[in-house]
């Protein structure tokens, strides 16, 4: 598949966390996603271990029972304080950005067992010291991270959440997950319903960055 006209930058700042438009009739070719996943091969990991395992999920029951586990993580989540919809009440313009977020995670939770693929990466922490959580993590999210921008390129929506991991055990079971296997993220993937997408707004770079000191 030819890949979108983007260029770093443009593929960078527009790898959204698609939810809403994702194409949940259009079936994804599996050697497409198993390209995905060779390009975030090609992430670093700590002392280059490797210890990361993707399970790609495509059978339907599989994929509707992670989506009811799903749905309510998300009606567990957003029933919580401090969901995403709830943040930063003070600011009007930010806190309408949130609402949508959250109508855009509701919307997911009552659809994620429909997406034509669920991608799931794993950490095998039988093998990944732990010297330090970041390093821990460090090992896997920058690989997933790699394969979502892998799917933006190809014209595949994706979406990062952890919500699942409410039902970490459950989940594991269902797919049959080796003890030490743990979950890092669920990336919903599915044809994107158009490739046009804007950067986001974001803080002032002014707010964040801090040179030699705080």
């Amino acid at each position: 598949m030819p890949l979108l006209d983007l260029n770093p930058d443009e593929l960078l700042t527009t790898t959204r966390s698609v939810r809403k438009r994702l194409d949940l009739t259009r079936a994804v070719p599996l050697e497409l996603v198993k390209d995905c996943i060779r390009v975030a091969l090609q992430a670093p990991s700590g002392s280059n271990r490797q210890t990361w395992h993707w399970v790609v999920v495509t059978d339907a029951e599989q994929r509707a029972a992670i989506g009811r586990y799903y749905r309510r993580a998300v009606r567990t989540y957003l029933n919580s304080e401090g969901t995403c919809a709830s943040l930063f009440p003070e600011d009007p313009e930010r806190h309408a950005v949130q609402r949508r977020v959250g109508d855009s995670v509701a919307h997911l939770g009552d659809h994620l067992g429909e997406v034509p693929v669920l991608v799931i990466p794993c950490l095998d922490a039988n093998e990944a010291p732990e010297y330090n959580e970041a390093g821990k993590w460090g090992s896997i999210i920058q690989a997933a991270w790699s394969y979502m921008l892998a799917a933006r390129a190809r014209g595949l929506g994706t979406a990062w959440t952890t919500l699942h991991l409410m039902y970490e055990k459950e989940i594991a079971e269902l797919l049959g997950l080796p003890d030490g296997i743990v979950q890092a993220a669920l990336i919903p993937t599915a044809y994107s319903l158009g490739t046009e997408f804007r950067p986001a707004a974001r803080q002032p770079l002014e707010q964040v960055l801090h040179i030699d000191t705080w």
